[in-house]
């Protein structure tokens, strides 16, 4: 049993090593937009087809790290053609508010915009509009956790 628990314990970890290689986002801004385009995805569908995702770890990254996020920021007004304004930002990131990933968060600020932000951990997650955990990580932690607590 206790080869069998190191084996698990060893593959735990290989699986941690091999998810935490560089990471790709996409990378854009709506305040970097030139007027009339909506290339960042605030008020239509992200294309993804004509981005490409940046390495984290590499120059061209706005900012390092080792997840990607999505923040989107809307004004309090009722209807999009009353005038309200959104803004989307999408990049790498280190830090989240709450150190969790692979979930958002959101809320209203006190001059009442609303806010969310978005963190992933797999490879151009932060161009799509729900977050998506790799499942592979999930299942065989879990799995392993499973096999161990039981023994």
């Amino acid at each position: 049993m206790t080869i069998i628990r190191s084996f698990l314990c060893l593959l735990l970890l290989l699986v941690m090593v091999w998810e935490s290689h560089g990471i790709k986002c996409y990378q854009c801004s709506t305040d970097e937009d030139p007027d009339g385009k909506d290339l960042c995805g605030a008020y239509e569908k992200f294309d993804v087809a004509s981005h490409i995702p940046v390495d984290c770890f590499q120059e061209e990254s706005v900012t390092p790290g080792t997840f990607c996020v999505k923040i989107t920021k809307q004004s309090p007004r009722m209807f999009i053609w009353d005038g309200r304004w959104r803004t989307v930002i999408r990049r790498c990131s280190s830090v989240t508010e709450t150190g969790v990933t692979n979930m958002c968060n959101w809320g209203v600020d006190p001059i009442g915009v609303y806010w969310e932000e978005c963190y992933c951990t797999s490879d151009g997650c932060n161009g799509s509009s729900t977050i998506k955990s790799s499942y592979f990580t999930i299942a065989t932690a879990a799995l392993a956790l499973m096999f161990l607590m039981r023994n």
